[in-house]
């Protein structure tokens, strides 16, 4: 395994340099920030040493086409940028060496214009403010109080956190749903191939006996037909279908109709559920330990908030806490969420630890998003399994009852 020379920057904010055993050169960036260093050179065998964009070379030009800026770029971004100035770099040095780092030729540009916005003397929210598409309201509020209250390290370290947990949260919901798209993709695929290709031999041997088709035999045939010779419009239906839907669910009403029904389905509810609260009070506890007002932290909260259902009810919340009621009451009136929920927060309002309450709230829910994952897996494996069953075993059905029937007929004519 190659050795790798490197130029860093640790957690006090000290230059450093030595070797790192690697494969590769991500590798060996990988297992540097491990250890909590900020790389700022590293050097193959043999090879010069090169200022870091992201742990490789800067990319031409020519290969930054459609390059975007990702969450995950942000999260470690603020990361980077809350280490350093916890080590006490200044922010202006620190943005200039996140920047030399960054490997995303978009992000690069970005961060760029900021370390620029703040050399010319303004705040970082500002200059994070002129980037809405990459940095949310969340992002810059939390930052324009960490700088108004002098704990900008603190905040940053929070939201970095934050970022953190919540991505977390994303990956094992969407690792939820890769089997069940699996299974749904492979089920569809069978279903196309026997209907293009079995039902259309089957139609030919029952022709050849002139034998008369049952309603479902002719319905499974019709079917088989408009897809064997209209087999070019498939793709039309389908990318219709896809961005029809896309559109309704871009919708407000077609949104909040949809999360209703979400929210009303057996166990699938319950999980939704679960995973909204866990954000919304990751999120709340978040701003309002961050110094972010309480009526701006609901209306923030509520704008970062997926589903409608949820988010509405924030919406009432706010002008009840506006005119003077407690968190607690219109978030129990409302109910959505759960009693524990409204519980703890009434606690955390009477002990003046709201924050601190809200982020307890968000560390249980996220335990149960692992358990609530678990048995959604667990529900919908069998149910796919017996769609298909159902579905496949139609078309069989609708096959072999022409055939039982003839076989019969000539039975009884021998």
């Amino acid at each position: 395994m190659p050795d790798y020379k490197y130029n860093a920057i640790d957690r006090n904010g000290a230059q450093t340099s030595g070797k790192v055993d690697a494969a590769s050169e991500e590798q060996a960036r990988q297992k540097l920030m491990a250890r909590g260093l900020m790389v700022t050179t590293l050097t193959g065998d043999g090879g010069a040493a090169k200022p870091l964009v992201g742990g490789a070379p800067a990319k031409k030009a020519g290969f930054s086409f459609g390059a975007k800026v990702t969450q995950d770029d942000v999260t470690v971004m603020t990361r980077q940028l809350a280490t350093l100035i916890i080590a006490g770099l200044p922010l202006l040095r620190a943005l200039e060496l996140i920047t030399k780092q960054e490997r995303n030729p978009a992000f690069k540009a970005v961060l760029a214009s900021i370390a620029e916005s703040v050399s010319q003397g303004n705040n970082l929210s500002e200059a994070l403010q002129s980037h809405p598409k990459v940095f949310d309201k969340l992002f810059v509020n939390m930052v324009r109080a960490g700088e108004a209250g002098g704990v900008l390290d603190k905040v940053l370290d929070r939201l970095a956190k934050f970022r953190e947990k919540a991505e977390r949260i994303q990956k094992k919901v969407k690792s939820a749903m890769v089997y069940p798209g699996v299974v749904m993709s492979v089920a569809l695929i069978i279903v196309y191939i026997l209907m293009v290709k079995v039902v259309p031999s089957f139609q030919k041997l029952l022709d050849s006996q002139k034998t008369t088709m049952p309603p479902l035999t002719q319905f499974v045939v019709g079917i088989s037909k408009f897809l064997t010779e209209f087999w070019w419009a498939t793709p039309f239906a389908v990318f219709g279908l896809y961005f029809g839907l896309k559109s309704w669910l871009g919708s407000e009403k077609g949104k909040a109709t949809f999360d209703k029904m979400i929210f009303r389905l057996p166990k699938v509810g319950t999980f939704v559920q679960i995973v909204s609260v866990s954000r919304f009070a990751r999120t709340f506890g978040t701003l309002m330990a961050s110094g972010v007002p309480i009526l701006q932290s609901i209306t923030i909260t509520r704008d970062t908030l997926d589903n409608v259902v949820i988010a509405q009810s924030l919406e009432r919340v706010h002008d009840r806490v506006r005119d003077g009621e407690p968190l607690s009451i219109p978030l129990e009136q409302s109910g959505v969420f759960p009693q524990m929920v409204t519980s703890m927060i009434q606690v955390g309002e009477e002990t003046g630890q709201l924050p601190e309450m809200l982020n307890r709230v968000a560390d249980i829910y996220d335990e149960e998003v692992d358990n609530a994952v678990t048995a959604l897996t667990s529900i919908i494996e069998p149910i796919l399994i017996v769609f298909l069953a159902v579905v496949v075993g139609t078309i069989v059905l609708a096959m072999f009852l022409p055939l039982i029937a003839l076989i019969t007929k000539m039975t009884g004519g021998g």
